[in-house]
């Protein structure tokens, strides 16, 4: 994937308590948006599932702060999907007849909302592409998804090179196959993990990126590879926990390195606890607010800033950085995502004070 974008570091993360639903204060006068005539425009956020906390406990009250902060009476529209393209579709549809001026939209199936895609065109609403790409769309926000892959490989490799293991069988557990950004990552990890002198043993692509379906397929693979398994390497934080239950399910001691993406805080606290290796931080605030502000200017007939372009829409795209035990404190909880006390809970507290976050 080549991307002409300079990329950005997303750090600087202030999370506060947020409302999730703006109302339209009814004023003529556009606040404080950077669009021409943005003020009262109705923007519709359409997100794809809650399985991933990152949606819910992130991306929409951030999103939400943002679209206040760029245009305070502009309205919000929300809806999410709950991983069933037709019902994103619908809830599209629905956005639009309540008289959306603009959507900003994470699908669930890439290729599948190319329709949603052209019948806001056929209404003259442009719609941003948020964190997974649409062919059509007006404007793109989102991380180097090849980047996201690699950066979790070679973790993977360095954490095993480390503990002295340069050998070994691997087990691979990708995102969905119906999210763009899981082909990305699934490519950009196999461009480190092919040439690492390590066997992918075993492969498998998550329908709908679902914890149980990865876990339940672990499970079935571990009689095959569990004497040489070395890693695994998990797409996100949902596939990481379905994994680590199956090896812990199926006596894997000492548990094999295992990746994730999305810093969840379950995966934070599996990483302070030693049973996963490391997940990805995808800085949520100026992703939410690149996409809010572009959202308010083009509502208001404008051109949203960019840094650049990916596959010729106009596009800010974002760095992803590794988290490990290492740097938790210097980039979760300096970003304020979370505090030590939503992470050192009683049953972590040891692990914590080992880690030097109590």
């Amino acid at each position: 994937m080549s991307v002409s974008v300079p990329r950005l570091v997303g750090l600087g993360i202030a999370v506060s308590a947020l409302a999730v639903s703006l109302v339209a204060c009814g004023s003529d006068d556009g606040g404080s948006g950077s669009g021409s005539g943005s003020g009262g425009k109705k923007i519709a956020l359409l997100l794809p599932e809650s399985k991933t906390t990152r949606y819910e406990a992130l991306d929409r009250p951030l999103f939400t702060e943002a679209l206040k902060a760029a245009c305070a009476d502009c309205e919000l529209i929300y809806s999410n999907a709950d991983q069933d393209p037709a019902k994103q579709q619908q809830q599209a549809e629905a956005a639009l007849t309540q008289g959306a001026n603009v959507l900003v939209l994470d699908p669930v199936d890439g290729k599948a909302a190319a329709a949603v895609v052209a019948s806001a065109k056929g209404q003259n609403v442009p719609v941003i592409a948020y964190d997974r790409f649409i062919e059509g769309a007006n404007y793109y926000v989102s991380f180097e998804n090849e980047a996201v892959g690699k950066l979790q490989a070679q973790t993977l490799v360095d954490t095993l090179k480390a503990a002295g293991k340069t050998s070994g069988n691997l087990a691979m557990i990708n995102g969905s196959p119906t999210d763009p950004n899981a082909a990305d990552f699934k490519k950009g990890a196999h461009s480190v993990l092919d040439t690492s002198g390590y066997k992918i043993a075993a492969e498998f692509d998550t329908p709908d990126w679902s914890p149980d379906k990865a876990q339940a397929w672990m499970e079935g693979q571990l009689s095959a590879i569990k004497n040489g398994l070395v890693g695994v390497y998990a797409a996100n934080d949902g596939t990481a926990g379905g994994a680590i239950a199956a090896l812990k399910g199926g006596g894997v001691t000492p548990l094999p390195p295992v990746t994730g993406q999305d810093s969840e805080l379950a995966a934070i606290q599996r990483i302070v606890s030693g049973d996963q290796a490391m997940t990805i931080y995808k800085a949520v605030k100026p992703q939410a607010e690149a996409a809010a502000k572009a959202a308010v200017a083009l509502a208001g007939g404008g051109k949203a800033e960019s840094t650049g372009d990916f596959k010729g829409v106009p596009a800010t795209i974002l760095d992803p950085v590794a988290v490990t035990k290492a740097n938790i404190k210097d980039t979760v909880v300096k970003d304020g995502i979370y505090k030590v006390t939503d992470i050192c809970t009683a049953s972590f507290q040891a692990a914590c004070t080992a880690a030097g976050l109590s």
